[in-house]
């Protein structure tokens, strides 16, 4: 009797087998170095972050077991949650201003982008991208304070009255420093944006106008439903720099008046390098870690191709 091709197709399919499996073993050696790395330099100092923040330790002398005390501190000292507080108010300033200023201004761009002004505008506006964040928040500490250009301008067109010290008043202090990280992030945000309304069909919008639609229909129903993915980025790019925000606050407030600016990335070092308290400072840091994974997975969610 002859074999059956059911029988011998076992045997032919191992050559296969091995041959898939050796490519496999391949591409693994070739992403052994990256999870190397990330294992080192990423996955470990979690571990370590999470395993000091069930200790009482100043960093140098002997540590002191308290389990999850540490955690539940974060959100019954005042100090410590008013800090995650801030960080969500900023959220306004950092992702939403950004976002939706970046819209209107990459859309109006698109109008003119054969113009001069265009290109101007686009070079001015990434221009906060390329300057150093420390000297971002010096230049504009002095253009704040309470002899500073904003305040010069304001008396010269009659509006001295509201005049102050905007990053030294307590109720100007935090939106101050908003307006900072907005100015920073919209050049970012509008250029992203532009670069996505650049790959939208102009038939589309041919199609809209021969059905009578103005610019701002046009803008509604085309332009920003084209734009799901990047309008992602933007506000996962934003939101992130608005909870993890540390270097135009330490430069422009350090956290004052009082505490009215003080965000979870500055409490942190100020608990582990003046106050040396390293526990308390890897479990605020290990909450604010939960805190920006649980605003980003949505947002990615939201935006995947199959939840339209």
């Amino acid at each position: 009797m002859t074999r059956s091709a059911g029988a011998r197709s076992p045997h032919r399919r191992r050559p296969a087998a091995r041959l898939r499996d050796a490519r496999g073993l391949v591409g693994w050696l070739f992403v052994a170095p990256a999870l190397a790395f990330y294992a080192v330099f990423v996955l470990r100092p979690i571990a370590l972050t999470f395993q000091y923040s069930l200790y009482e330790w100043d960093g140098i002398g002997p540590s002191t077991w308290v389990g999850l005390a540490n955690f539940g501190k974060v959100f019954t000292d005042p100090d410590l949650y008013d800090s995650l507080i801030n960080a969500v108010k900023l959220i306004v300033f950092f992702s939403a201003l950004p976002v939706l200023l970046g819209l209107a201004i990459a859309a109006t761009i698109r109008r003119i982008a054969e113009s001069r002004l265009a290109l101007v505008a686009r070079t001015v506006l990434f221009l906060p991208q390329v300057i150093p964040l420390v000297a971002a928040g010096i230049a504009w500490s002095w253009l704040l304070a309470s002899t500073g250009v904003i305040n010069q301008l304001l008396s010269l067109v009659g509006l001295g009255g509201i005049t102050r010290a905007w990053l030294g008043d307590f109720s100007t202090a935090l939106p101050a420093v908003g307006m900072i990280g907005a100015w920073v992030l919209l050049g970012l945000c509008t250029l992203l944006l532009l670069a996505g309304m650049s790959k939208i069909d102009p038939a589309l919008y041919e199609a809209a106008r021969l059905d009578g639609a103005g610019p701002w229909r046009e803008f509604v129903s085309i332009t920003v439903p084209s734009l799901r993915q990047e309008i992602a980025v933007c506000v996962t790019v934003t939101v992130i720099a608005a909870l993890a925000s540390f270097d135009i606050i330490y430069i422009a407030t350090q956290g004052g008046p009082g505490n009215t600016t003080m965000v979870p990335g500055l409490q942190i070092y100020y608990l582990a390098f003046s106050e040396r308290e390293v526990g308390m400072a890897s479990a605020l840091a290990l909450v604010l870690m939960v805190l920006v994974i649980a605003c980003a997975l949505p947002i990615q969610w939201f935006t995947k191709e199959g939840n339209r």
